[in-house]
């Protein structure tokens, strides 16, 4: 079964801030890929990369062979149609840019959508942009949506400022597209805050089809209220649904595993070998047959307030 998101990369500052590197990413077998990948460079505003790094806000790019991607023929080959390009800022400095690429089949369903409030123009959230597959009516019916703090998905995210998963969508009544998604096989969401400009809020949803899941596992873990440690805080998993009491008892320190070492850097992290990883969240991913792991931090003023993991 392949994932609705089929490679990550993370993108850092070179050592003089000119431009963005190589650092580290997530390909499965799409390794000529990363070949390409791996000997480019970006300068601000050039490729997806630079892109977000200019506009400091996510950038979704739907056309990977007609555009400024710098790398068509090889998103060409590896089947690669759309990339979310995530920059993640601690106040005006540039930490990293994580991007997020699917790729296009008849029978691939789910969703990677960004949705946005400009406070000095709405009260609501609306949607930027979004990759759906071949979900074409439920893509539909998102553009013409709208959240309200506290509503739905996006809005109840946007409100707490903490990520959240939402599983059963189709039975689930904050999840204001049900009727649309059920059809489709939507079974569980992923929801980000990503807070970039002062007036401007953006939210990160990723929806799971039972077919095609975005990734195999989604965690969430938190700040513990004397900010010592890091504590599960929910999740789902297609492969070990008791999988929550692996961390009944688990914290992870600063600098632990991969989770911990996002902690300490503000970094994404991308885990290729979860085979050799001694931390809670490697024995709990090698139980459930899991190989890697992407984890991300939300940040706010430049503090962590949570740290997402994904699992492929």
């Amino acid at each position: 079964m392949k994932t609705f998101i089929r490679v990550c990369e993370i993108w850092v500052p070179s050592k003089y801030r000119t431009e963005l590197e190589f650092h580290s990413g997530l390909y499965g077998e799409l390794q000529q890929f990363r070949a390409a990948s791996e000997r480019m460079c970006f300068g601000y505003d050039e490729g997806l990369p630079g892109r977000a790094w200019a506009a400091r806000a996510p950038v979704v790019l739907k056309d990977l062979q007609h555009s400024y991607f710098k790398r068509a023929a090889a998103a060409r080959e590896a089947g690669l149609t759309c990339g979310v390009a995530l920059p993640v800022f601690a106040g005006d400095y540039l930490l990293a840019v994580l991007v997020l690429y699917c790729g296009d089949a008849e029978d691939q369903f789910g969703a990677i959508e960004l949705w946005h409030n400009e406070a000095a123009k709405s009260a609501d959230l609306t949607l930027v942009d979004g990759y759906y597959g071949s979900a074409e009516e439920f893509a539909a019916v998102s553009r013409e949506a709208s959240f309200k703090p506290g509503a739905g998905l996006p809005g109840k995210v946007w409100q707490s400022g903490l990520p959240e998963v939402m599983s059963d969508l189709w039975y689930e009544r904050r999840f204001a597209r049900r009727a649309d998604g059920a059809p489709l096989g939507l079974s569980k969401g992923l929801a980000i805050p990503l807070l970039q400009e002062p007036g401007h809020s953006y939210v990160l949803t990723m929806l799971s089809a039972l077919g095609t899941p975005v990734a195999r596992r989604f965690e969430i873990w938190t700040m513990d209220a004397a900010r010592e440690t890091i504590v599960f805080a929910g999740g789902e998993c297609d492969l070990n649904k008791a999988f929550p009491q692996d961390y009944a008892n688990a914290t992870v320190r600063r600098g632990e595993g991969p989770v911990g070492r996002v902690w300490a850097s503000g970094l994404p992290e991308a885990c290729e070998a979860l085979a050799d990883d001694a931390s809670p969240n490697g024995r709990s991913a090698r139980k459930a047959g899991l190989v890697s792991l992407l984890a991300l931090p939300v940040l706010e003023g430049g503090r962590l307030q949570a740290v997402v993991a994904l699992y492929f």
